[in-house]
């Protein structure tokens, strides 16, 4: 289940499948005064000064109580790498320059705060745990369409794994993004995913209207994704909301045209 959360002025989702501190920013707080990035913007590059998106970031570490200056959130380029971060990385791409690009992180250090920025892609969420119920190490994920078709999502379990953790120990909120709702699509969209992920997704996960328009559901084939993986459905928590459909609480490509900030999922082990 995901809950609304506001501290000082900021609001922010939160999974109670998640024991590790994290969050889903919106738009709410913040200090950003433009029309299209108005509230908490936490990208650069988008119209605000440099000095109005630190503050933005440093309310929403000290909202979510994440470490201050360290977060790791490099430039996005809608592949399917998750990269292993260390202490050694920390603060890369928001307070100092990225040497990386990529769309995921896995890291098993603590105080490190890990953050994919989105405006209606999917923000996924991970924490791999032992036996015991202990968090070994966590995982942030940005799957845009390109992402979900080359199986980011299963990327990021295959990381987890691969530090020693039993998929049955994986836990994963899948975070606000464009729901089916508003996230029409074309014909090469479809092919794509019938063609990466296979004639099922596209049969299950793409939907008709009335008047021929097709919508995707980019939550589901992530889910889908993860289960088919061995993550277990009741690990598993999927916010509800469309990032596109409430344009007060989120920043969305698509609702604005691409004029717009963003929001950031982040998680802290």
């Amino acid at each position: 289940m995901f809950e609304l959360i506001n501290k000082n002025g900021v609001s922010f989702f939160r999974s109670t499948v998640l024991k590790s501190k994290h969050g889903f920013s919106t738009r709410v707080g913040g200090f950003s005064a433009l029309e299209h990035t108005r509230g908490l913007n936490i990208a650069f590059g988008r119209g605000d000064d440099e000095e109005t998106v630190l503050k933005n970031i440093m309310a929403l570490e000290k909202a979510i109580e994440l470490p201050s200056g360290r977060i790791i959130s490099v430039p996005q380029i809608h592949g399917a790498e998750v990269r292993a971060v260390t202490v050694r990385d920390a603060g890369a791409g928001v307070y100092k320059k990225a040497e990386f690009e990529c769309d995921g992180y896995v890291t098993s250090d603590c105080g490190l705060p890990i953050g994919v920025k989105t405006a209606d892609c999917v923000p996924i969420l991970l924490e791999g745990r032992d036996d015991k119920g202990n968090v070994v190490a966590v995982c942030a994920v940005h799957a845009g369409w390109r992402g979900t078709a080359s199986k980011i999502a299963k990327n990021a379990v295959q990381k987890l794994c691969s530090l020693g953790i039993r998929k049955e120990n994986i836990y994963v909120a899948i975070g606000p993004c464009i729901d089916v709702c508003c996230y029409e699509v074309g014909v090469d969209f479809t092919c794509e995913i019938a063609n990466k992920l296979g004639q099922n997704y596209k049969n299950k996960f793409i939907k008709r209207s009335e008047n021929g328009s097709l919508y995707a559901d980019l939550k589901g084939m992530n889910f889908e994704i993860l289960t088919s993986f061995g993550v277990p459905k009741e690990n598993i928590d999927v916010s509800e909301k469309c990032t596109c459909c409430d344009p007060e609480l989120f920043y969305s490509h698509r609702g604005q045209k691409g004029k717009r900030g963003a929001m950031i999922g982040v998680i802290l082990k």
